[in-house]
């Protein structure tokens, strides 16, 4: 089954493209039966993560246009119309959305049928102001054609985007055009916001300015102004800490002259004490009302909104409910009763599978009218509880919240308000608080008094003990004698004004009592002076347990002192109130870099980069299949790609003199440095690269045809292969190894792969793919799954295969992944029961193998985020980096996918999280360790013109290489070192300065998730004079797997150096008596 694409133009643009499949044009990657058995694209591909933004009153200019061809053509909907350069050196376009939004990505829409002006080397900057722009966030090549290229960017705040053509694709002038340009906004959703209390704040007016001080630094996130009388035009907002040095522009736009109440989100979240709105054009009045927005605290992530479903009390059929979920601007739910109904409507949306919810928000197209709402919550659909959100929402453009009291776990939600309120709006929910997005404050100094405390000395249980920094004592409300009944209060004096986010309380856990006391009903009040405290800003009901308990704000206040109100005891055990600990919560500072690393900006190719391979001249081989961003056929020729890691220039050929289509075949890095790729799209085909020549040849021909097996370097030079049922007919993938000295593969007919398989219930074309393979003494292999069965394998002879058991209590973990963090030790992280259609897992296990013999296997600590579709990369220092993927397994889709990567740690066992990427890495994505010590991931797609193809890369910089601000640490240099070492040897390394350890990191290629050749290996140093150290290489090349390495040096704070190329080879006595000189 072949397949072609049909193009369907749809909202803003962008172009999408469904799939028409032709029965009966055979070709590779297809079972006996002439079946494609491949991943294909389903709706799921069609569905852009990242919405469009809806494009009204935007407004663009261009360093300059041609009389017929405007610049204002890119935004009138029209691909036939083009924007076209005059002729000079270098040209660039900017838009101007009129206010501030989040954006993550740019669609660059070439003229018809390309030529003239299309943009090859480009980049991508962004503004809030017009003036001060920010560093490239997106910059790259894109292919000489007329295809719409996506340059994708981390989400930034900006109301200007500026794209620069610096050169033009095809070499023919220096000129630019451009059909159509697209923004995306925010592919997670909007943070929720709330109003904040404007307390005893004030305000300083000019004739076109207005300065609001909030007595305190606060996190804000946006700004509402109504204006009687004066106008303002064009406006830009700036806060300050001091009211004396202000920020660049926070957020600019133009308001609409009018009465209605203007909003302005600002680029992201600001911590200010004071807050400037100035008017450019017109002037402000004294008589302005400012209010501001700032996060709700907790830091929920949102959901997943793929699936989704609305449906509504009241609906116009040509606006239904299903609008508030499907991600797009420029299409609303409307009631029947008209748009401006003030009659209650309710709908309610399915969110698909029962979770925790923290929060929902309305995000609308526009302002609104003041409504009441309510938000009830099911988990059938048919019975909905008493509300767990009410409220009031403002007559303002700025996103609604609603805070359900408790995170309920539903399945429905169903807002009920006035239409005229809500409609047109897209409807989010979000996860479960992440405790991570608030810190205790420091409580040094603090005092704490109560309505009553224990104070016979016998069981002391003064207020002050609530806050002594230890859980061992506690404040108890006076129980001896006649005990003081409920309520019970504990009021804590931070000596100061603080940011409040909310409170955590240590129950009583000590069973003395029963645990007596512990807080069931409470109440959290703030105040200035001590006196009035005011509504609660919190309030519920904690649970009968020892767990520590948290209450948050909706809103983040400013306050001195902070009261707990107990109003009953959580078992009912009588009228007693304890509280061992207690802190004051604040919004989390920003994220400390040495922790959590850094991202690059996104760099875009001229190809998706399925398959990658680092290079020991310091370049990054990369190749998709025989088209640049799809797949499919036999077609003889592939898409490459090479990339410069020292000057940054990429270039990008058609490799079609080995007549291979290298898509989804095996991969591995030869002893010589040369890249051996097997089967694929051509199933019985194999192609070598050869670096130091530049140059492709054909290898000798598979005896079994197959795609998505498994591959490996053998410690014996060859190379090893089994598995691979999606091409060339299902079952039957009978293990090969590649010998290089002959050019052809052997036949181990005693490795068959069936007992390799996972228990994929589509079949074997799914359970024989990519396996986790690992080279070991002897010419044998480890094979660590994705399989729940381990085995070791035999390449002597016809081969054998011997069970080693089974991985602990992992099931199968089919698109998981294994790297060698150390000799003889592999980690296994996430994967599937499932190829595709599955749940993820968060299981990692450590295998020891260092025996030979035996598998150890011990279950670590779990991933934070179960995924499949991830990969994996070893770091010099031994910790491992796990990147991308998604919590629901689904081939061309990234609607689970998780930005957030981690970190395992092999001292503790366990992960942490790192910085969040800016795009989703999924299935066809890839990961490498640098030369540099960071870590490059990349691709994702491979589905033509879909919503999910990424033709692009960042670069991860750990955390070892940053300081907390993420300024780079300094690192040591290796000065000397030999640039090739044998098996067994000795050799000697200089250093600029004092060095503690080195490790050896094997060259690695991958696809699909697998990398077979990772393997780390820690050199322990002996100190010379100066900063000479001299170190030994293992003997057993299953040890240290003969090739290409980088070898770091890294310093006390296990700071890594710049790696060093080093060809590990055996000894000549050993290569003439293993195999001779071929």
């Amino acid at each position: 089954m072949g397949f072609t694409r049909l193009g369907l133009i749809v909202a803003a643009g962008v172009v999408v493209t469904p799939y028409v499949f032709f029965p009966g044009v055979d070709g590779g990657g297809h079972g006996a039966d002439g079946a494609d058995h491949h991943i294909v694209p389903t709706a799921a591909s069609m569905v852009p993560v990242a919405p469009a933004l809806a494009r009204d009153g935007w407004t663009v200019n261009a360093t300059s246009e041609r009389s017929d061809a405007r610049a204002s053509n890119v935004l009138d909907g029209d691909p036939s119309t083009i924007w076209h350069s005059d002729a000079a050196a270098q040209h660039s376009i900017t838009i101007d959305m009129r206010r501030t939004q989040r954006v993550s990505g740019l669609a660059y829409t070439p003229r018809p049928g390309g030529g003239n002006g299309t943009i090859g080397r480009y980049e991508v900057r962004l503004s809030t102001d017009g003036a001060t722009w920010s560093d490239p966030v997106s910059l790259g090549v894109a292919l000489d054609d007329p295809t719409v290229k996506t340059m994708s960017f981390a989400v930034g705040g900006a109301r200007f985007v500026r794209l620069t053509s610096l050169a033009e694709a095809g070499g023919r002038g220096p000129w630019a055009s451009a059909a159509e340009l697209t923004l995306f906004g925010d592919p997670g959703g909007p943070v929720p916001t709330t109003p904040l209390a404007r307390g005893d704040r004030t305000t300083t007016v000019t004739d076109k300015a207005i300065t609001v001080d909030l007595k305190a630094p606060m996190v804000i996130t946006g700004l509402t102004y109504r204006h009687p009388g004066a106008r303002v035009g064009e406006y830009r907002v700036a806060v300050s800490t001091d009211g004396k040095t202000f920020s660049p522009a926070v957020a600019s736009g133009v308001w609409e002259d009018g009465d209605k109440v203007k909003d302005a989100a600002f680029a992201g979240q600001v911590t200010g004490r004071f807050v400037r709105l100035t008017s450019v054009t017109g002037s402000v009045s004294e008589k302005a009302e400012i209010d501001l927005a700032g996060p709700v605290p907790g830091g929920a992530a949102p959901l997943s909104r793929y699936g989704w479903s609305a449906t509504a009390s009241d609906e116009d059929s040509a606006n239904p409910a299903a609008n508030i979920v499907d991600g797009r601007q420029d299409t609303v739910w409307r009631g029947r009763r008209g748009q401006h109904s003030s009659q209650l409507s309710s709908f309610t949306v399915d969110l698909k599978r029962e979770q925790p919810v923290s929060s929902i928000v309305l995000a609308p197209r526009n302002p609104g009218r003041v409504a009441n709402y309510s938000v009830a919550v099911s988990t059938d659909g048919t019975t909905f509880g008493t509300p767990v959100a009410t409220g009031t929402w403002s007559d303002d453009g700025l996103v609604k919240t609603a805070v359900l009291k408790g995170a309920p776990n539903t399945r429905f939600v169903r807002v009920t308000s006035t239409a005229e309120a809500v409609e047109g709006a897209e409807f989010y929910a979000y996860a479960a608080i992440d405790p991570a997005s608030t810190a205790a404050l420091d409580r040094t100094g603090w005092s704490a008094s109560a309505s009553d405390e224990e104070t016979d000395p016998r069981y002391d249980g003064r207020a002050a003990l609530a806050i002594d920094g230890t859980d061992t004592t506690m404040w108890h409300s006076k129980w001896t004698g006649v005990p003081a009944p409920l309520p019970h209060w504990i009021t804590l004096d931070m000596k100061a004004a603080k940011t409040v986010a909310g409170i955590r309380v240590q129950p009583r856990g000590d069973g003395m009592s029963g645990w007596n006391g512990r807080i069931g009903q409470y109440q959290l009040r703030v105040s200035n002076d001590g006196v009035n405290f005011g509504d609660p800003v919190a309030a519920g009901t904690w649970p009968d347990t020892s767990s520590p308990q948290t209450a948050l704000l909706t809103s983040s206040v400013s306050a001195r002192y902070v009261r707990l109100t107990a109003l009953t005891e959580a078992g009912n055990r009588g009228p007693w109130t304890t509280i061992p600990e207690i802190n004051v919560l604040t919004p989390a500072p920003p994220p400390d870099k040495s922790k959590t690393g850094s991202w690059s900006a996104v760099n875009g190719y001229p190809l998706i980069p399925v398959a990658t391979a680092v290079l020991p001249n310091n370049k990054l081989l990369m190749w998709s299949a025989y088209l640049p961003d799809n797949f499919g056929g036999t077609n003889g020729y592939t898409q490459t790609a090479i990339l410069d890691l020292t000057t940054g220039n990429i270039t990008n050929r058609r490799v079609s003199n080995t007549e291979h289509d290298m898509f989804c075949p095996g991969t591995s890095v030869l002893f010589d440095g040369r890249v051996l790729v097997s089967g694929g799209s051509d199933d019985n085909n194999a192609s070598i690269y050869n670096p130091f020549t530049d140059t492709w040849s054909r290898a000798g021909t598979l005896n079994v045809r197959r795609g998505y097996q498994g591959q490996t370097t053998l410690s014996n030079g060859e190379a090893f292969i089994v598995g691979g049922s999606w091409s060339g007919g299902e079952g039957g993938k009978t293990a090969e190894v590649y010998s290089p000295g002959r050019n052809a593969w052997r036949l181990l007919s005693g490795v068959p792969a069936e007992p390799l398989m996972t228990a994929d219930v589509r079949g074997v074309y799914r359970a024989d793919n990519h396996g986790w393979f690992f080279a070991v003494s002897g010419g044998r292999v480890f094979h660590a799954g994705p399989s729940s069965r381990m085995h070791w394998i035999s390449t002597t002879g016809n081969g054998s295969i011997t069970d080693a058991g089974l991985r602990g209590d992992s099931p199968d973990a089919m698109n998981g992944n294994a790297v060698m963090y150390d000799i003889g030790k592999i980690l296994t992280v996430g994967g599937s029961r499932q190829y595709s259609e599955g749940d993820a897992i968060n299981r990692a296990y450590s295998i020891d193998i260092s025996s030979g013999t035996n598998a150890t296997v011990t279950r670590v600590g779990d991933l934070a985020i179960p995924r499949t579709f991830a990969n994996s990369v070893v770091l010099p220092d031994g910790k491992v980096a796990v990147v991308g993927g998604m919590t629901y397994g689904v081939g061309f889709s990234d609607q689970t996918a998780t930005y957030i990567p981690e970190l395992w740690d092999p001292a503790t066992g366990q992960f942490t999280k790192l910085a969040p990427m800016a795009v989703p890495r999924t299935y066809h994505s890839v990961a490498n360790l640098l030369p540099d010590g960071r870590v490059f991931s990349g691709g994702g797609g491979l589905c033509g013109n879909c919503a999910v193809n990424h033709q692009d890369g960042q670069i991860l910089t750990p955390p070892y290489l940053l300081n907390a601000d993420g300024s780079p640490k300094p690192r040591p240099t290796i000065v000397a070192a030999p640039g090739g070492a044998t098996l067994g040897g000795k050799f000697t390394i200089a250093t600029d300065k004092p060095v503690t350890a080195f490790s050896l990191m094997r060259l690695s290629s991958i696809t699909h998730s697998v990398d077979n050749d990772q393997r780390r290996i820690p050199l322990t140093p002996v100190a010379l004079a100066g900063n000479s150290y001299q170190v030994s290489v293992p003997a057993d090349p299953g040890v240290a797997l003969p090739g290409y390495y980088m070898l770091f040096a890294m310093d006390a704070n296990g700071v890594p150096s710049v790696a060093k190329m080093v060809k590990i080879s055996e000894p000549f006595v050993a290569r003439m008596g293993s195999r001779g000189p071929g």
